[in-house]
C-alpha cells in the first residue's frame, strides 16, 4: 500500500493514555509500517508519549523485546509503598528502564529526525503543557505521571502530571504541528466498569505496608478487581483505576467529537487492567488486528487524499 499520493502530505500519529494498554501502540506502529506507512509527527499522551519517544528514537526494538519479556514479579518490582507517600511507583528502577529502553538522558527533541511531542499537565492551571523541545526523558517522565501512582514533576515553576488528564489522545497537538492527516489511537474506548469483576475475597491482612506488599506480590489476574462483598467499599487501587478509566473516556469522547482524525483505533482491551503491564504480548497482538481491521477504510483515505 502506497501511503498517499501527495508525498508532501504530512501524516500525524496521536498515541493516547491508557498505562498498560498502551502496549497496544507498538503493534499499531509496527502493522503501519508493514502497510509503508510511516508518520512524519508523533505525538503521545502518558504511555503514549513512551512508546512515542522510543520509536523517534529508534528504540522501538528494544523496547518491545523487554516488555514481551516481563513477568508479573518485574512489574511490581517497580512498585513500593514510599515514607512520603507521594507515589507508589520506584522512581530510580523506573528512570533507569526509560535511559535503558526508551530514550537516553541526553537525547534532545529538536536533533530528533521526526517531529515529536508529548503531552502533561499543569496541576495547578489545567493547562496542556506541549514538550517539543528539550530532553526527551523528561518530556516523557512528565507525561506518565499518574496521579496516585507516580509524583508530580516540577519543570519551569510549575508542577506536571499525567497528560492524560486533559488530552488523552492528542489529535489536536498533531494538527497544530502540521499534520494533514492524522491517524489516532484510543485505548478508552471500551474500558468503563470493565475492571469491576469480582473475584473472591482474600484474607485481610494487618498494616498498611504489609497489606501493600501482599498485594503487589499476588498480582493474580488484575490488580483492580472487587471482592465479592458488594457492600463493601472499593480499595484504593480500584477507586484510582475507575476514576482514572471514568475521567479518561469522558475527556476522551468529548475531545475527539471536537476534533475528529481522519483514522481512529479503538482496540479492544478492556480485558487488561490499568497496572498489567505483563500482558503486552496480548496488548501488542490486539494492536496489530486493529489495524488489519481497519485497512479497507484506511486504503480508502489514501486513495482519496
Amino acid at each position: 500500500m502506497n501511503t498517499n499520493s501527495n508525498p508532501n502530505l504530512k501524516i500525524g500519529l496521536a498515541l493516547g493514555s491508557g498505562s498498560s494498554r498502551g502496549w497496544a501502540h507498538i503493534g499499531i506502529i509496527r502493522a503501519l509500517a508493514e502497510q509503508g506507512i510511516r508518520p512524519d509527527i508523533v505525538c503521545g499522551t502518558s504511555v503514549g508519549a513512551l512508546v512515542g519517544a522510543a520509536h523517534v528514537a529508534g528504540n522501538l526494538d528494544k523496547l518491545e523485546e523487554w516488555v514481551r519479556s516481563l513477568t508479573r514479579l518485574e512489574t511490581a518490582s517497580f512498585f513500593e509503598l514510599n515514607s512520603s507517600f507521594t507515589g507508589f511507583v520506584n522512581t530510580s528502577r523506573l528512570r533507569k528502564f526509560l535511559e535503558k529502553h526508551v530514550v537516553g538522558a541526553d537525547v534532545r527533541i529538536e536533533d530528533l529526525e521526526l517531529q515529536y511531542c508529548s503531552v502533561a499537565t499543569s496541576l495547578e492551571s489545567g493547562r496542556e503543557i506541549w514538550f517539543t523541545k528539550g530532553p526527551m526523558l523528561e518530556a516523557v517522565w512528565a507525561s506518565i505521571s499518574l496521579p496516585g501512582l507516580f509524583p508530580a514533576i516540577r519543570h519551569e515553576g510549575r508542577w506536571l502530571v499525567d497528560g492524560g488528564l486533559v488530552n488523552p489522545v492528542p489529535v489536536s497537538v498533531c494538527r497544530a504541528l502540521g499534520a494533514d492527516v492524522v491517524i489516532a489511537v484510543n485505548l478508552n474506548g471500551d474500558i468503563v466498569g470493565k475492571h469491576l469483576e469480582k473475584t473472591p475475597k482474600k484474607e485481610k491482612r494487618n498494616g498498611m505496608a504489609e497489606a501493600f506488599s501482599n498485594l503487589v506480590k499476588e498480582y493474580a489476574g488484575s490488580l483492580f478487581s472487587f471482592t465479592e462483598e458488594e457492600d463493601e467499599p472499593p480499595g484504593l487501587f480500584d477507586a484510582i483505576a475507575g476514576s482514572v478509566n471514568i475521567a479518561q473516556e469522558r475527556i476522551t469522547r468529548s475531545r475527539l467529537a471536537g476534533d475528529p482524525p481522519e483514522i481512529l483505533f479503538t482496540p479492544k482491551l478492556s480485558h487488561i487492567g490499568l497496572l498489567e503491564f505483563f500482558r503486552a504480548e496480548e496488548a501488542i497482538e490486539e494492536g496489530k488486528k486493529c489495524v488489519a481491521r481497519m485497512l479497507p477504510e484506511i486504503e480508502h483515505l489514501l486513495q482519496r487524499i
